[in-house]
């Protein structure tokens, strides 16, 4: 080896000389590049290249989504439908149901002849302000003062049935309106022909009164028992 001459420039003066790696390890670090390349290069090489993907595959694929797409609006259609038939049915058992007019009554006179006339409903005997409800479903016939009724409801429930509600202290309800068994429609009092505080409710059928304990009874409530065997809630659920 050549000794540097005094006179030469120090071209590593300043700067710390990183040593030159053992042939050894040197061919161990080449040979560890060209192996990674080469598993890179296969790695690429198993990978599908999206230009060569077969169309037929794509367009199997689209179709299946679009299937899934279909079969997902059907089932959607299919509840819907199903949830229609359901909301109407539970609302036809609500309109179907008949209820008591109030609770908490004392039952304080029955159909039937009293003093020489007909006294052609029940009385069910509350506190003033008591509120009462329909019956049945059913239009608004007439919904003001009545004669001796005093403020009067009188509903209309088809097939020629009418429920009559009289001597209110309010209405809480006007001619025309459409209700459901359980709509509040007017609260207790006395006006009228009245003695006291009650609800006086009748049942027409085709302009002809009916007892209202029997027609009541034959539809699941009971006026003088004061129970109801079928609620609006039950026959809605």
């Amino acid at each position: 080896m050549r000794q540097r001459l005094s006179s030469e420039p120090d071209r590593y003066r300043g700067r710390r000389r990183v040593p030159t790696p053992p042939r050894s390890r040197y061919a161990a670090v080449v040979t560890t590049a060209f192996v990674g390349a080469g598993i890179v290069a296969l790695g690429a090489g198993a990978m599908p290249d999206a230009k060569t993907v077969d169309p037929s595959a794509i367009a199997d694929l689209d179709q299946a989504s679009t299937q899934q797409d279909l079969a997902e609006r059907a089932e959607d259609a299919s509840r819907a439908s199903r949830d229609d038939r359901s909301d109407t049915a539970a609302q036809a058992a609500a309109d179907d149901v008949w209820r008591l007019p109030l609770h908490g009554y004392e039952f304080t006179s029955a159909y039937g002849m009293r003093w020489g006339e007909l006294h052609a409903g029940v009385d069910l005997a509350a506190p003033e302000g008591t509120p009462f409800v329909a019956v049945h479903s059913g239009t608004v016939k007439l919904a003001g003062y009545y004669g001796g009724y005093g403020l009067a409801v009188i509903i209309d429930h088809g097939d020629g049935i009418e429920t009559i509600y009289g001597h209110s202290s309010q209405i809480a309800v006007k001619a025309g309106q459409q209700i459901k068994a359980g709509d509040t429609i007017g609260y207790v009092g006395q006006t009228g022909y009245a003695y006291g505080n009650h609800l006086h409710l009748e049942v027409h059928v085709n302009g002809q009164p009916r007892d209202p304990i029997p027609w009541f009874r034959d539809r699941g409530a009971d006026i003088k028992l004061e129970v109801e065997a079928i609620s609006p809630e039950v026959a809605a659920s």
